[in-house]
């Protein structure tokens, strides 16, 4: 299959032998049913093996798949009469940022992704995903509009990270990635996040602030993308796969911890190997959330979104007695 990972290729080659097999029973005539189904059940029990236990640097491959579906698929299978709005009114649109109005079952809701190319020109374009600040300001341009109308918001988190760049620096990226994380919190609607594939440092965390945080079971969520820890660690972005293993980036990590809320099933082998199942997946877990968000007023969801916030992390508190602030410090002999 095209776009197969390393990891994959003992099914690859399995598949290979039993369309071979059957290739030459045909040309010659001979009966292999027994020896085709026989294989058939080796690689079956070989593709569970694999994918039941896919290590987080398998993950992170998976979640940058260049056939994984973007947020434009996913919005385009799950939302209907979807309008999308342009630019941030400040300075230009961002194509790594799609976002606009649609309808989930009949119901308006404002969507709002970040979006990758489908080939080398499209990623230029976009910026491989990678937002400038006009971006993330689009995005609170339609969050505000979704606030003041009431509705309901979902948003799509694929980022390796914030565009890094002189030209997002001078226009101001710290502060508009600042600002989402400051309005988002106070939103008066509904917000639903989905990670579809890479959720990376505040590129990602700038529309991810919501009551409820979802992930696909693929995806990785972090605060610095492995290659860019990589490079910090060991000052070798190619050691990536290794810090993905220890920097705790899948979405079964993060739903211990109480990062996110749900793991969302993916099709196996990926979402790229069936995007309309991933949608009807994703589509179900939005409409199960958003009702349970439905009956809360608008207090009660900044509350929701301050408490699901505040407990993520653990720390340990230590008794110091009064005098180890009042002993003198020991002289040190000259």
């Amino acid at each position: 299959m095209a776009g197969d990972l390393p990891f994959e290729k003992p099914l690859v080659e399995m598949r290979q032998k039993i369309e071979e097999l059957k290739q030459f029973g045909e040309e010659k005539g001979i009966d292999f049913a027994d020896e085709v189904a026989r294989l058939e059940e080796r690689y079956k029990l070989m593709e569970q093996e694999i994918y039941s236990n896919i290590s987080p640097s398998q993950k992170m491959h998976l979640a940058r798949h260049h056939s994984r579906p973007t947020s434009l698929d996913l919005i385009d299978l799950i939302f209907t009469d979807f309008i999308e709005l342009h630019g941030d009114r400040l300075f230009g649109d961002d194509l790594a940022v799609v976002g606009g109005i649609g309808k989930l079952d009949g119901v308006p809701v404002t969507v709002i992704g970040q979006q990758r190319g489908k080939d080398t020109k499209d990623n230029i374009a976009r910026f491989f995903g990678s937002p400038h600040p006009e971006g993330f300001r689009k995005a609170l341009r339609l969050m505000r509009q979704a606030d003041k109308f009431k509705r309901p918001i979902v948003t799509f988190v694929d980022t390796k990270g914030a565009y890094p760049g002189n030209t997002a620096e001078e226009r101001g990226q710290s502060e508009a990635i600042a600002r989402n994380l400051l309005e988002m919190s106070a939103l008066g609607v509904p917000v639903v996040c989905v990670v579809i594939g890479e959720g990376g440092s505040g590129g990602a965390l700038a529309m991810a602030v919501g009551n409820r945080v979802l992930m696909l079971e693929h995806a990785i969520y972090s605060a610095i993308s492995p290659n860019g820890a990589a490079s910090i660690l060991w000052k070798d972005a190619s050691k990536a796969d290794q810090a993905a293993e220890a920097m705790k980036i899948t979405a079964s990590d993060l739903l211990q911890m109480e990062v996110v809320e749900e793991v969302i099933p993916e099709p196996k082998g990926g979402a790229h190997r069936d995007y309309e199942a991933t949608a009807a997946f994703i589509k179900d877990a939005l409409l199960r959330h958003l009702r349970e968000l439905a009956v809360l007023d608008a207090d009660e969801l900044r509350e929701d979104r301050y408490r699901k916030f505040r407990k993520i992390g653990e720390f340990q508190e230590t008794q110091v007695s009064e005098e180890a602030f009042t002993e003198e410090p020991a002289l040190s002999p000259e």
